[in-house]
């Protein structure tokens, strides 16, 4: 099978130039750190196209296939425009997200709105825009979604949410599909809620079942075994209420590599596994194939971003460790300290460098704990140097703060060695943009 996009360390278009420094979409590294400054989020478009076409291509032969990026993993105006010009729908988690895609020009009948506490004005919003499904993930949601469309003279297309009882090898954060989880119906619920919705709930129109599994999945077995209960479960509720559903949502969680020693799976695997499953599963449990959306989010945008950062102060610890610090870290890059999460870099103005060392990354934030890389081989570095770590477009971003009242970075998008702006640095008025000194704690009051 080929390999798709997800299964590279750097962005497609990554090369050393005839200048000796690294480049991606034809654009130095070194020139856009001059000239849109660091820690700055770089986005490559081909690498981004590519692996939505790695997508659509691996799951052709399959025709009720719907994809939908999950904009969790970066949510942003063009990120989203890009995405949806490659056809892709939208997995979203938030009315911030719900009102990106809208603004980004997407087909809200190809988003669904997901998440396990949904607000009563996030839902209005979404009715109100016209977003295509819901995923249901518990009884009070059915409720107060079957009211707020009541009161809109609507009905909701709904999927009932799930948790299948599959636990993923994969780090216990990102398990979303095993029987403790905070998300979705347990299986010994889904008859009551099917019947709260035949019965009570007539503003709600329930099309399927939805399950997510996990993020950062290496394994394939896993999309068997989930595929196996959906369609099973679709089968009883045939036999029990007369229920024709025909969807299914299987998630997302495809795993990129982020060190050399991953090895995720290509597209093309996933699909091989899911499309046989599915051929089987139907066949097992008599029933039509139905259509099935997949929601994949750090596979489609992980690998097309790198963050640019300068290096700074250097210490060497006697008899142990040499620092290296940046001028980010943790608010521009939660996953190391979160997740202990690990990454791959290079120096971006001498990439061919010989003579490496040892050295630890460390960020600028006041935390012990604000580490980006813990070890790493890099050469001897100077104040000034660019270091470029790459697979940082899921989950840097949507997951940045303003940690010790530092600005948010920028992101720029490149391609035919064409750079662009498509979030702007905050500046120190951004800030307190949102701050309020109520009068009576004004000093000339």
């Amino acid at each position: 099978m080929p390999n798709s996009t997800n299964q590279y360390l750097k962005p497609l278009t990554t090369k050393i130039n005839s200048n000796g420094n690294l480049e991606i979409g034809g654009c130095d590294l070194g020139d856009l750190a001059n000239k849109y400054g660091t820690p700055l989020y770089v986005i490559d478009e081909l690498t981004l196209r590519s692996i939505c076409r790695d997508y659509k291509k691996a799951f052709e032969s399959y025709e009720k296939v719907n994809m939908m990026y999950a904009s969790k993993a970066l949510c942003s105006l063009a990120t989203s425009a890009i995405i949806s010009s490659e056809g892709f729908g939208f997995d979203v988690v938030s009315g911030g997200e719900i009102y990106t895609v809208y603004k980004a020009g997407a087909d809200m009948k190809k988003v669904m709105f997901n998440g396990n506490n949904k607000s009563a004005d996030e839902l209005l919003l979404a009715l109100d825009l016209g977003v295509g499904r819901y995923s249901a993930d518990n009884f009070f949601e059915l409720s107060l979604l079957n009211e707020l469309a009541k009161s809109k003279n609507k009905t909701a297309d709904i999927l009932l949410r799930i948790t299948p009882g599959i636990e993923c090898h994969t780090h216990e954060y990102i398990q979303t599909g095993h029987l403790d989880s905070k998300f979705g119906f347990d299986l010994t619920q889904i008859d009551e809620a099917v019947e709260l919705i035949l019965s009570e709930y007539t503003n709600l129109r329930l099309h399927g079942l939805h399950a997510h599994i996990g993020s950062q999945i290496f394994e394939t077995k896993v999309f068997e075994d989930e595929i196996d209960i959906l369609i099973k479960e679709l089968a009883r509720l045939d036999e029990k209420f007369g229920l024709k559903l025909n969807e299914i949502n299987i998630g997302g969680g495809l795993g990129v590599k982020y060190i050399e020693s991953d090895c995720p799976p290509s597209t093309y695997e996933i699909a091989d596994v899911i499309i046989s499953s599915l051929k089987n599963s139907v066949q097992k449990y008599g029933i039509e194939p139905p259509a099935i959306f997949l929601e994949p989010g750090r596979s489609i945008i992980s690998t097309a971003g790198v963050t640019l950062y300068t290096i700074g102060s250097s210490k060497q610890v006697p008899k142990g460790r040499k620092y290296i610090a940046v001028d980010g870290g943790m608010a521009d890059n939660a996953r190391p300290a979160m997740y202990r999460a690990e990454y791959t870099a290079q120096i971006a103005n001498k990439p061919d460098a010989a003579n490496l060392q040892n050295v630890t990354i460390g960020g600028r934030f006041c935390e012990s704990g604000d580490i980006l890389i813990n070890s790493i081989d890099l050469p001897e570095v100077d104040e000034g140097d660019i270091l470029c770590v790459f697979n940082t477009g899921a989950y840097n971003y949507s997951m940045a703060s303003n940690y010790n009242r530092v600005e948010k970075s920028a992101m720029v998008l490149v391609n035919n060695s064409q750079s662009d702006i498509i979030v702007n640095r905050e500046s120190l008025d951004d800030l307190i943009s949102h701050d309020v000194i109520p009068n009576r704690l004004k000093l000339n009051a």
